[in-house]
């Protein structure tokens, strides 16, 4: 069971850009066809990733088939995307139950709208809301540094380069 669930330790990011603008489209599609189930299916993807990784998800088996195409892997650690795909099944869930649970959709057109925002931002431009997040409560010590090692020798390896360069 243990080979079943869980989440690869480093990530690649051209992988994850392309899970990002398949969750945007669904997305799009979603709010411009009110087809509320699709925030369902967007909602299992997301807990799909969050617990084994790629392993169950059409649309991340996709990114990693289609992400070679980009050259060749750029590595980057999973446990904060693994955090940005938890915060991703929040809103989608949120949404689902919204709309199909209680007719709000109002609520669920704000919510997918938000995650559309976020999935755009990562997809075209690398920029992961819940990376961010995820790095912040790290600092403050509400997830513990060993959680994400590797984001603490980036930060290490960043700084170092920082340094490094002239005027630094």
């Amino acid at each position: 069971m243990s080979k079943l669930i869980g989440f690869p330790e480093m990530v690649n990011e051209f992988a994850a850009r392309l899970v990002a603008s398949g969750v945007a489209v669904l997305g799009i599609t979603t709010l411009a066809t009110g087809s509320w189930w699709i925030a369902a299916m967007l909602a299992a993807g997301f807990a799909a990733r969050v617990l084994a990784g790629p392993r169950f998800s059409p649309l991340a088996r996709a990114a990693l088939a289609i992400a070679p195409v980009f050259g060749p892997p750029r590595d980057v650690p999973g446990p904060p995307k693994r955090f940005a795909q938890a915060v991703g099944f929040a809103f989608a869930s949120a949404a689902a139950g919204a709309a199909l649970a209680f007719s709000a959709d109002g609520v669920a057109t704000v919510l997918i709208g938000v995650l559309v925002g976020f999935a755009t931002l990562e997809a075209v431009f690398g920029f992961c809301a819940g990376c961010v997040v995820f790095g912040a409560l790290m600092r403050i010590g509400v997830i513990p540094q060993k959680t994400c090692e590797a984001c603490a020798d980036l930060r290490s390896r960043a700084q170092a380069d920082w340094s490094a360069a002239p005027g630094g």
